[in-house]
């Protein structure tokens, strides 16, 4: 989805919308899954990286612009916990226990027209 907002920096309002965003690479290059017993799944996921792409727009009282951008980000850590119900239970249900994520590095490109 769009991400629409409007933040307050010192003289003004900063008016902003970010567009069209679309994941275009995806690296998850240590990922394991084991097992709990009697309890449930856990998920781990390390050193993954993503790159996204987006049109963006900025609005002040003093000026506009808008153009593409890119988001890297990499040094990505997540770790999940999934519960699973008894086996004499509804066997198609699972919930998220516990989540823990962590990035280290974050690289944005604005490309406008100022």
């Amino acid at each position: 989805p769009d991400l629409t907002g409007r933040e307050k920096f010192g003289l003004g309002n900063v008016k902003y919308n970010i567009s069209r965003i679309h994941v275009t690479a995806v690296e998850l290059p240590s990922a394991s899954i084991s097992l709990l017993p009697g309890s449930g799944i856990k998920l781990v996921i390390g050193n993954a990286s993503l790159a996204i792409d987006m049109n963006w727009n900025i609005r002040t009282w003093m000026f506009k612009d808008s153009g593409r951008g890119t988001v890297h980000i990499s040094k990505v850590f997540v770790t999940a916990v999934f519960s699973t119900p008894p086996a004499n239970t509804d066997p198609t249900s699972i919930s998220l226990t516990s989540c823990r994520t962590t990035s280290g590095d974050i690289g944005i490109k604005l490309n406008g027209k100022s």
